[in-house]
C-alpha cells in the first residue's frame, strides 16, 4: 500500500484484519512505522523497499493524490516493476489518464487497475465501495483485495468495465455527491431562515431518515447538527476537488444535460470568492441605469 494517509492507512487496517500480508510505503516514515507497530503491516523506507519486500507476482495499490504524487510514482515503479505485476490505483484520477496509464503499462507487461474508491474515514467501519475498471482475469485475480475492502465479500464492489471505467464510474459518483449535498444545505437553509418557527433542525433532519429522501449523508448530517445548528465557527467556503469540474466536462462532451451537478459546482465556485467581483458589477450596473444605491464597505 503506497501512500498511508486517511484512507490509505485504514484501507490497510482492513487488509490486515482480513489476514493479508501488507506492505506499507509512505514519504512520512513514522508514519509507516506508527501503522506497522499497530496492525502488523511490513514497513518500507523507501517505493523500492516496498516492491522489493513483496513476492512476485506483485500488488501494489497507489492511494495518492492526483496530478504528480500519482504519476511521479507510477513513472518510478515502471522502471521497479517487472512483467505480470499488478498496479491498482486506487485515487481519484481522471479516467482519460487511467486509460492512458494502462496502456503504457500493458507495453510493459504490468497489468493495471483503475479502482475508485468512496467511503472517507468511515470505510474501516463500514467497508469500501470500489468502482473497478480493467481487464476481467486480472480483477478475477485481485478479487480477495476487493472483498476484503468492501462491506461484505460479494457486495459493495464491481467490476465496471475496461481501463478508465472505474474511475469514469467514481467521477459520476461524486458528481451525484455534489449535487446530493447542495440540495440538502439549500433545503436547511429554507428551515433556518423561517425564524418564526424556530426550527429543531437535528429533529427534523433525524425525522427525515423515516421518508424518501433519506439517506446516510442525511444521518451525518443529523449527527452535527445535534451538536451545532448555528455553525457560527464555520467558514461558508467549500473546496472542489476536481470530479465535479470532470463531471460537467463529459456532460458538455456528450450534450447530455446535468444541470443539477452543474449548479452545485457553481455553488462551489461561489463559496470560494469568485462570485465577489462580479456581484460588485451588478451593483453598478444597477446604479448606472436605475440610479439605485451601492453598499459601500
Amino acid at each position: 500500500m503506497i501512500g498511508l494517509g486517511r484512507m490509505g492507512a485504514n484501507m490497510a487496517r482492513r487488509l490486515r484484519r482480513a489476514h493479508h500480508d501488507v506492505v506499507g510505503y509512505n514519504l512520512e516514515n513514522e508514519v509507516t512505522q506508527s501503522l506497522a507497530r499497530e496492525c502488523g503491516l511490513v514497513a518500507a523506507d523507501t517505493l523500492a523497499d516496498a516492491v522489493g519486500k513483496l513476492q512476485t507476482p506483485r500488488v501494489v495499490w497507489l492511494m495518492l493524490p492526483s496530478g504528480k504524487p500519482t504519476e511521479n510514482t507510477l513513472a518510478a515503479l515502471g522502471d521497479l516493476l517487472s512483467a505480470g505485476d499488478t498496479i491498482i490505483e486506487g485515487g481519484n484520477s481522471n479516467y482519460q489518464e487511467s486509460q492512458a496509464r494502462a496502456a503504457t503499462m500493458k507495453a510493459r507487461g504490468i497489468n493495471y487497475l483503475d479502482v475508485g474508491t468512496a467511503g472517507g474515514i468511515w470505510g474501516l467501519q463500514n467497508g469500501y465501495a470500489l468502482m473497478v475498471g480493467g481487464e476481467k482475469d486480472v480483477v478475477a485475480k485481485a478479487a480477495p483485495l476487493f472483498q476484503a475492502l468492501a462491506p461484505h465479500p460479494d457486495q459493495g464492489w464491481l467490476h465496471c468495465g475496461p481501463s478508465g471505467a472505474g474511475h469514469f464510474v467514481k467521477m459520476v459518483h461524486n458528481g451525484i455527491e455534489y449535487g446530493l449535498m447542495q440540495v440538502y444545505a439549500e433545503g436547511f437553509s429554507l428551515l433556518k431562515g423561517k425564524t418564526e418557527f424556530d426550527f429543531d433542525l437535528a429533529a427534523v433532519s433525524g425525522m427525515w431518515q423515516d421518508s424518501v429522501i433519506r439517506s446516510w449523508l442525511l444521518e451525518l448530517t443529523t449527527q452535527f447538527l445535534t451538536s451545532d445548528q448555528q455553525l457560527d465557527e464555520i467558514e461558508p467556503y467549500v473546496e472542489d476537488s476536481g470530479e465535479g469540474r470532470w463531471t460537467i466536462n463529459e456532460s458538455i462532451a456528450q450534450g447530455t444535460p446535468a444541470p443539477a451537478i452543474a449548479t452545485a459546482l457553481m455553488a462551489r465556485f461561489a463559496s470560494q470568492g469568485k462570485v465577489e467581483f462580479g456581484n460588485k458589477m451588478l451593483a453598478m450596473m444597477r446604479k448606472g441605469f436605475g440610479g439605485h444605491a451601492i453598499k459601500a464597505k
